[in-house]
């Protein structure tokens, strides 16, 4: 069963620290890091850089890209590569003191965008670019960055409550601000709906890397949740899909999963589309929950098999 699951992103959430003033040059090496390579191409043409890095990263939300006006289409891609270089950084620093140096980075160069002096980072420009062009609330950005720091010292949840809370601070925010960017923001059916969506889609891929995170020694089932079906953490790290008990809290957990989908287009049956359909110029944002049915799908057909 979980040998059955893709790699997804990673999602969670805590905490700060104050850092010493001495590690400054290892942020500066850190960034300078994750640029290098194409770092001339990517401050030549931030927009370029975004789209590649995305469609070489996230390929679904590359494909989804093409279904923004033409006009918006570097901003969506703008702030998709914001939102994956935000939740790789758990797993690319060799320590949490590195992971929130280069959270404070871009937490300053959220400010430094507001302010109109961005920060010589492809990613960076392109969304100073973005934010000039659109009304992105600089209050989302800030929140994606806190969310992402905070997961540093908390890579698993004790309860839903919590792991929902997390996902809010994250994947609904980033979905507010792709409301803002088609300037959709003032509608509380779009967001009500963007919110479980976002619940929704954090916990979709959180099952799919199940395995990648039990390899990392990581339980991403919320405690409540596997402790209601026996699950041990080691047994799951040693046996995979074969640990006692596994079969029924990858169930349980992907049902709280298709609940929130299920609220989110009821959202829009409430508001008079009595189909639950998306209206068409929401459609873009919403695209991120049809992999979603589909997967949830196949987990109420062949529960603990195939799907999972």
């Amino acid at each position: 069963m979980l040998q059955n699951l893709t790699h997804g992103s990673r999602l969670f959430s805590l905490g700060s620290v104050r850092l010493p003033r001495a590690s400054t040059q290892l942020v500066v090496r850190t960034l300078a890091t994750t640029v290098s390579g194409s770092a001339n191409l990517g401050l030549a043409d931030p927009a370029a850089y975004c789209k590649e890095y995305v469609r070489n990263r996230d390929y679904e939300s590359y494909l989804i890209g093409s279904f923004y006006p033409r006009e918006l289409q570097d901003a969506f891609f703008a702030l998709r590569a914001f939102y994956v270089e935000l939740a790789s950084i758990q797993d690319t620093v060799s320590n949490s003191m590195i992971g929130k140096m280069r959270a404070q980075f871009w937490r300053d160069a959220i400010k430094n965008i507001a302010d109109g002096r961005p920060p010589q980072h492809p990613i960076g420009l392109a969304l100073h670019d973005a934010s000039r062009r659109t009304n992105l609330p600089t209050y989302h950005l800030r929140r994606i960055v806190d969310a992402r720091d905070a997961e540093l010292h908390s890579p698993s949840h004790l309860t839903l409550e919590s792991l929902t809370s997390h996902a809010e601070s994250t994947t609904s925010t980033y979905l507010y601000l792709l409301l803002s960017l088609l300037g959709l923001s003032s509608s509380s059916t779009f967001s009500h709906a963007a919110s479980h969506l976002g619940v929704a889609h954090c916990m979709s891929i959180l099952l799919r890397a199940l395995p990648y995170h039990a390899s990392k020694g990581r339980m991403v089932i919320p405690g409540e949740v596997t402790a209601r079906h026996g699950v041990r953490q080691e047994d799951v790290f040693r046996r995979g899909g074969n640990a006692d008990g596994i079969s029924d809290a990858v169930f349980e957990f992907a049902t709280v999963a298709n609940d929130n989908l299920l609220t989110a287009r009821e959202m829009f049956r409430q508001s008079g589309e009595e189909s639950g359909r998306v209206p068409r110029q929401a459609m873009p944002v919403f695209l991120y929950g049809v992999r979603h049915s589909i997967h949830y799908a196949l987990l109420v057909v062949v529960p603990g098999e195939g799907g999972c």
